[in-house]
């Protein structure tokens, strides 16, 4: 399954307001991101029909299976670039937000040979 870029970002999101709250709703995601209603409402139809997300009647978002694996790696890949970026002494604003560029754009063949060497040199080091 191909999701773009943005809808990573909603998956990411979403996985995030779960993790501080039970119910998530498209409302939700709109004030968590700065967008409007209708746009969180036309990405979550979108992720709904990739096969990534379900809505129950009272508008809660669940993850599908592949949903929820999707959101996992892109979370896990954004914090791994952001601790990797403030441990190099990079400011917390802008490794945040290269580490949301780099989670989208490296392929898992790259983001699994970096990952292997930083976790070398940070125990054999």
């Amino acid at each position: 399954m191909k999701i773009h870029k943005s809808g990573e970002d909603y998956l990411e999101r979403i996985l995030m307001l779960k993790e501080r709250q039970a119910l998530v709703r498209a409302i939700d995601v709109a004030k968590e991101l700065e967008y409007s209603k209708p746009s969180v409402s036309r990405a979550l139809k979108q992720l709904g029909e990739a096969g990534c997300i379900t809505i129950e009647s009272n508008g809660n978002i669940l993850f599908t299976e592949c949903g929820r694996e999707l959101a996992n790696r892109i979370y896990d890949r954004h914090k791994f670039f952001a601790d990797f970026l403030l441990f190099l002494g990079v400011d917390e604003t802008t490794a945040k937000g290269d580490a949301c560029k780099l989670e989208h754009v490296l392929s898992p063949e790259s983001y699994q040979a970096i990952k292997k060497y930083i976790n070398n040199v940070r125990n054999n080091g």
